[in-house]
């Protein structure tokens, strides 16, 4: 975002390999390109759109402009080579899309065979599950893909048509919105009923009263800043599944964003006198 051309195959390469080494043991997931929205770039000529966040961005550039994405995808293949890799996909919509990219990965592996480059061949592939498209079709998106990440950021602005930016309707986002939550325990029953692992990243995995409601749900993984770590770590060691799981039977009775959002902060507050 800070230069005036895309980064090649190489440098992509270097920068990839030096965050899969340290990481070590752990699996390194890589989001492919995910410009456009909030995150413009010059060198890609992206016409000015009436609303950018629902326009041409993320993996759609990707699939248009395959000259920009298959040095990225070559680079992450090879990167592979010195620790576990997986690939996630923004901004997916339909099947079709994730069909396209298991193309390219072929072609990428087979541009990297005739180059003599090595690469792994054990690279997860996943999507995000940011809009409430892919949400609703997890059940069928779960069958091509190895692993899910739940963007609630994005996922709550779509779903409730909240600029979460717009501080004329900033109460209007709300992670805790009945939709939100039935969206989200679509996804982790279909990610759970096809055997592949379910995570999430954005505000809501930062939330403490979230996090419990979310374990009860069959969440895999929490992604969120270092800050909130301690925070998360310390209400979820203080409860069991079986009590999150009652905490969530409460929830699903609750009809209002704002009521389930209060009832889990005073929950917390109860857990920590104890």
């Amino acid at each position: 975002m800070q230069t005036n051309n895309p980064p090649d195959e190489e440098k992509q390469f270097l920068a990839y390999k030096e965050a899969v080494e340290k990481c070590g043991d752990a699996l390194c997931v890589i989001r492919t390109m995910d410009i456009g929205g909030d995150k413009p770039v010059d060198y890609l000529n992206i016409p000015q759109e009436a609303n950018p966040f629902l326009g041409w961005r993320a993996l759609r550039i990707c699939l248009a402009r395959p000259e920009f994405f298959m040095p990225q995808l070559k680079a992450i293949l090879r990167a592979g080579l010195y620790g576990k890799v997986a690939i996630m996909l923004p901004m997916v919509i339909q099947l079709s899309e994730i069909e396209r990219v298991q193309e390219l990965l072929e072609t990428a592996k087979k541009e990297l065979v005739k180059e003599n480059k090595p690469f792994s061949h054990h690279v997860q592939l996943g999507v995000m599950i940011e809009t409430p498209a892919a949400a609703v079709l997890a059940p069928i998106l779960a069958k091509y893909v190895d692993f899910f990440s739940i963007g609630t950021n994005d996922l709550v602005q779509y779903t409730l048509a909240v600029d979460r930016v717009n501080a004329n309707i900033s109460e209007l986002y709300n992670h805790f919105n009945p939709a939100v939550l039935r969206l989200i325990r679509n996804t982790i029953q279909a990610a759970k009923d096809n055997g592949i692992w379910v995570g999430m990243c954005g505000e809501m995995a930062s939330d403490a009263g979230a996090a419990i409601i979310l374990m009860a749900m069959g969440i895999d993984e929490l992604s969120m800043s270092a800050p909130y770590i301690p925070c998360v770590k310390e209400v979820l060691r203080s409860i069991s599944v079986q009590e999150a799981q009652q905490v969530l039977e409460k929830v699903w009775t609750m009809e209002h964003g704002q009521e389930i959002k209060a009832y889990l902060a005073d929950y917390i507050k109860k857990l920590k006198k104890h």
